[in-house]
Parts: structure tokens; sequence; C-alpha cells
């Protein structure tokens, strides 16, 4: 299944937030209270309570005798198989329906260092970069939703007219189910990293270069 890489917006915001934490210290997890001593009004107690590590073996002893933690088992290991096979899909997205082209930027500005093998310096932090002036687009980006019979057969439209010079990428339906109907490599927008970051609301979208720009054309579907 591809996957889509952390961006650099959101290793930004994550930075962020760690030197926040820094700065802040214990302060931002444990409230300062002043104390007095009140002396002792009544009788006192030891506490006592089962060691944790022992109390949850004796608990996973009891599920395994009576059969409920091979029922757990079973049940987690098909949901994990349902997970693979039907991702989630990606929300927020619906089918077009009024076709519009917009273009997009990938320029991005580094939060940190680009270092070399020898630790010398190849970009600053602040560097703004466009991905594009290194490597070209070499197939288009197809996004859709192949729980909608009337994308799928708009994307097979589609790789036929660019000769296979595309990348279907899925926001919605089964991956494995078209790979082996189509038999190629199909792709998934895990989490929609890619859909949001290039503004994509409806599908199916046909992201291709034009020059140092990102072309984005969100197609209108047979009525």
């Amino acid at each position: 299944m591809g996957r889509a890489g952390a961006l650099p917006g959101w290793e930004h915001a994550m930075t962020i937030l760690k030197m926040l934490v820094v700065a802040a210290g214990p302060s931002l997890f444990v409230a300062h209270a002043a104390a007095m001593e009140l002396g002792v009004i009544g009788p006192t107690y030891d506490v006592t309570e089962p060691h944790l590590l022992q109390m949850i073996e004796q608990r996973l002893r009891e599920k395994e005798r009576s059969g409920e933690l091979k029922r757990l088992e079973e049940h987690a290991r098909s949901r994990g198989i349902e997970t693979v096979k039907h991702p989630l899909p990606v929300a927020g997205l619906h089918a077009t329906e009024t076709a519009r082209t917009f273009y997009v930027d990938p320029s991005f500005t580094l939060d940190r260092n680009i270092l070399g093998p020898q630790g010398e310096l190849l970009f600053a932090a602040g560097t703004r970069k466009n991905p594009l002036e290194v490597v070209s687009l070499s197939r288009h980006l197809l996004f859709f939703d192949a729980r909608d019979p009337r994308q799928v057969g708009r994307a097979r439209q589609l790789m036929a007219s660019y000769r296979g010079r595309v990348k279907p990428i899925l926001v919605g339906g089964s991956y494995l189910e078209l790979m082996k109907s189509w038999r190629i490599p199909i792709y998934y927008d895990q989490h929609g990293l890619l859909t949001r970051r290039l503004g994509i609301a409806q599908v199916p979208a046909l992201v291709s270069q034009e020059g140092l720009r990102l072309r984005i054309d969100e197609l209108e579907l047979a009525r």
C-alpha cells in the first residue's frame, strides 16, 4: 500500500510543541500548592493492594481458562485483516459536482538545518525549496473512490488515455480487490495526507505538473 510521508508543516508543528513542553517545565503538568502540617486527626492504616503484574497475570489466566482470551484474539485478528482489506475512507471528500481546475505551489520552508553525511550544512533552516526543481512528476496522480462505479470507470478511461502514465490512488474502497482485478499496483491516501496537502475536495481528481506548479483537475462524472 502506498504510504504518504510526514509533511514539513506537520514536523514544524511538532517541533514547536516540543519547545513549548521544554520551556514550560514541570509546571505544565504539576500544579504548585502550599502545604502545612495539620497533625494526626484520626487512626491511620497501611494501604495494601495486590501487585499490579500479579493481578494482570491472574486475569489473563482466568480469561484463558474461560476461552474469552481466544475469542478476543480472533476478534482482533479479524478486525486487523478487515482494516487492511478496507482502510477507512478519507473524510471530507465527495464525488465531483462541479468540475474545477486549480494550481498548487508545492514549495515548503525547512524548519531545521539539513546536514550531509559528514555533518556539513546542505540547506539552512528557513530555506524555501520547491521539490519540482529537483524531481519531476513522472506520472499523473489520480485520486478516486473505488466504492463509486462511476469513478472506477472514469479512472480506467484516464489510464488508457495516458497509456499507463497514471498512478492510481484510492481515497475509499478496497485497493486489494482493485489490484487483483487490474493487475497493477494501487495506492491508498492514508489518513488523507496527500488530498489535504493538495487541497482536493472532490474526486476523481487528476494531478499533473505544469512548470514548477501542480495542476489539479477535479473531474466531472457522467450523470
